[in-house]
């Protein structure tokens, strides 16, 4: 019975409101959101992801550059950032330091290939992974160094803190909270992931030794059921990336959702006002012209937060 009689209700509120469209911000329909001129839909729009051109004008300090802008035009020319914020004492060290452990890397690198030393090859491994060190700092003090124009935290500097860190993000909003959850799932992510590649590689191993007709080593179980446990765990390892690029996304979209939403002022007073309305339709925007529009009666529902 109090379904039907909430339908009726439902019919005659829908029957008192013929032609009429709902309205819930009347300015919606005559606001410009594709006019050039306004400086935030330029700024959020997604037509132009990456443009060189605005990123040399940045850099020769033609125009200020966004942190994204600025941080994905560093990743290929290194020190950009660095020019852009006039640190110019930095970039002999940075090029320095690339160069002269790149080129020790290569150095002892041939040096392994020729002799077969492992003290050269571990001394090129340290090498490559300095300049790695080298590159990562490099783009880490742009990000320091890029004004927050007054706001904090800023949305760009937290996304782009949680790229090169994980969890460095959270920790820049003030959310430390979140840093042992993201941490943890990574780990174990990982700790799956090593574990299903090793009972991969080993029954890949043990497969292809029982379908080798010269192998004289006799395998523990058969070829058949090494294939099957080979499958899966070669499936969970795959499971297992998949979970460790997930949580490393989702700290990245926490950091930049939760640095906006700082500023979102919540009150303490959450309560919603229903009450009777009359609906006036925008003629203009709202719904095609008709010289007698019908004014329309229903419910407002409003929210208080």
């Amino acid at each position: 019975m109090r379904i039907c009689r909430f339908l009726i209700i439902v019919a005659i509120l829908v029957l008192a409101c013929p032609g009429t469209r709902a309205q819930f911000k009347r300015d919606a329909f005559t606001q410009n959101y594709s006019d050039l001129k306004d400086t935030t839909a330029r700024k959020d729009s997604i037509d132009k992801m990456f443009s060189f051109k605005e990123f040399f004008r940045g850099v020769s300090h033609k125009q200020e550059l966004l942190p994204g802008t600025l941080f994905a035009g560093s990743m290929l020319f290194i020190g950009s950032q660095q020019i852009y914020h006039k640190d110019y004492w930095k970039l002999p060290i940075i090029y320095g330091g690339l160069g002269a452990t790149v080129g020790l890397g290569i150095h002892y690198r041939r040096n392994f290939n020729e002799t077969g030393n492992e003290h050269d090859r571990n001394l090129s491994t340290a090498m490559f992974i300095g300049a790695g060190a080298i590159y990562w700092a490099t783009l880490m003090d742009g990000v320091i160094r890029y004004p927050s124009g007054g706001r904090h935290p800023h949305p760009g500097k937290a996304t782009l803190y949680s790229l090169l860190l994980p969890g460095l993000g959270q920790a820049y909003n003030g959310e430390y909270w979140k840093i042992p959850i993201y941490w943890g799932g990574l780990v174990a992510s990982f700790h799956y992931y090593n574990l299903n590649n090793t009972n991969y590689l080993r029954y890949k191993r043990i497969y292809n030794e029982a379908t080798d007709p010269e192998s004289t080593t006799k395998p523990p179980i058969s070829a058949d059921a090494a294939l099957y446990y080979r499958d899966v765990f070669r499936r969970w390892r795959d499971y297992s990336i998949v979970a460790i690029l997930g949580v490393y996304l989702l700290q990245i979209i926490d950091a930049n959702v939760f640095a906006y939403m700082q500023d979102f002022d919540v009150s303490d007073d959450l309560s919603m006002h229903i009450a009777p309305a009359v609906i006036t339709p925008e003629t203009t925007y709202a719904m095609r012209h008709t010289p007698f529009a019908p004014t329309g009666y229903g419910l407002s529902v409003g929210f208080r937060f």
